[in-house]
């Protein structure tokens, strides 16, 4: 049963979308908090069922979905304005003096608008957590009413993006957050960093968990052969303009240039396909890049087996989870020095960091790597263990419980 002794008070961790291909992470420490005990649940505005499929060990947790909540329609808004009373009756019905608590507190802040956010918070009155966790820091904005109303613990991470590009021109965006937010969960320390950058007070609360996988699934099979003629390049993320494929598409072009045989494949989908299909084609790289879309787990892992070398040039890095699965499979990594990719890979030990936006860079080690297999298997090896001593998931959800139960006082 883990480290619970009794029934914890209940956590909601709040999301856009569950679950999601791109955030296994997310369903990694749901299932793992569960199954120490937990009552925790998950607030989300979307839930598409073909995720699902995504995640069967999602089905094999018994009652799994009376754990994720969806909240009510908000598009259109006519028809969200007609079922505003249908919410209240319903919180009212099942959970009255909390819903006359959220109305009496919240009519003082919002006046009549408290009617439109609780049909928006309609789900966490039921639920009525005492840690509401913000996954990403974007979701909390204009959520700390939640405190005062709810009587709720805040817990708001950042996890990259939200630093990095949401609302930049606004110095003020995550004051609120900055504020009233009980503590902040970051990755690495560069996003810590980040985070003062866009107006955090130095002294706030915050806490440095980075992220982990399941080291005993991402685990390279001990028969498994390396290639010996062409050099078996993998990427995998989303195909964004931040991930900086166009620079991994170069860099693979010089090296065949050089004499170098290799097959480059890249795992994933996003609105930047075109752009790079479009780059593959002037670099006349068809019979040696190719795109695969998103993926589940299990092929990715099959990816990872096949390949001998990862390669991540992106411009903009949180920690990125895909990095550390790359090593838990013994690969070599090249990597840019973007974001908390510095802290993610030890440069020289388990692969290479080089300057963003630099292909030139990105071949060279590539080459490295290519021509010396005692290298790549130096680096794979020392990638394994560092997997094993910093990024297995248990640690992980071990010190979000040790979090919740501090910000919750059950220590």
């Amino acid at each position: 049963m883990g480290m619970l002794k009794q029934k914890p008070p209940r956590v909601v961790l709040y999301l856009s979308s569950f679950p999601r291909l791109s955030e296994t992470f997310i369903v990694n420490k749901f299932l793992g908090l569960l199954k120490k005990g937990w009552d925790v649940h998950v607030v989300c505005s979307e839930s598409d069922p073909c995720e699902w499929n995504h995640f069967p060990e999602l089905a094999q947790y018994p009652n799994i979905r009376d754990h994720v909540h969806v909240r009510w329609l908000h598009r259109p808004r006519w028809l969200a304005a007609l079922l505003i009373p249908l919410a209240l009756l319903r919180c009212l019905f099942y959970q009255f003096r909390a819903t006359i608590h959220y109305l009496i507190h919240g009519w003082r802040l919002f006046g009549f608008d408290i009617f439109r956010r609780l049909y928006l918070d309609a789900e966490l009155i039921l639920l009525r957590p005492a840690l509401i966790h913000f996954e990403f820091g974007a979701l909390a904005v204009d959520q700390m009413h939640l405190k005062e109303l709810l009587g709720s613990r805040i817990l708001v991470s950042f996890r990259g993006y939200d630093l990095n590009f949401t609302e930049l021109n606004d110095p003020r965006y995550y004051e609120t957050i900055w504020q009233q937010a009980d503590e902040l969960h970051l990755l690495s320390e560069h996003l810590w960093q980040q985070a003062k950058e866009r107006g955090c007070p130095p002294d706030k609360p915050y806490t440095l968990i980075p992220p982990s996988v399941d080291v005993s699934y991402f685990k390279r099979n001990e028969d498994q052969s390396t290639s010996q003629d062409v050099i078996r390049i993998l990427s995998v993320g989303r195909l964004e303009w931040k991930k900086g494929y166009e620079y991994a598409l170069q860099a693979v072009k010089m090296l065949i240039d050089r004499g170098i045989a290799c097959e480059y494949r890249l795992v994933g989908d996003g609105n930047h396909r075109e752009a790079l299909y479009f780059a593959r084609h002037q670099l006349s790289l068809e019979d040696a890049a190719f795109f695969l879309g998103a993926q589940p787990p299990h092929e990715i892992r099959t990816q990872m087996s096949w390949a001998d070398i990862f390669l991540h040039p992106s411009l903009s890095e949180g920690f990125c989870n895909v990095v550390i699965e790359a090593q838990s499979m013994e690969l070599p990594v090249v990597a840019s020095d973007a974001g908390g990719l510095k802290e993610n890979v030890e440069s020289s030990v388990t692969g290479f960091i080089v300057r963003r936006r630099d292909p030139q860079a990105l071949a060279e080690k590539l080459e490295m790597l290519a021509l010396d297999p005692s290298l790549r298997k130096k680096m794979g090896t020392a990638g394994r263990k560092r997997a094993l001593q910093f990024f297995w998931i248990e640690d992980q959800i071990r010190k979000f419980e040790e979090l919740y139960s501090r910000l919750l006082g059950t220590q």
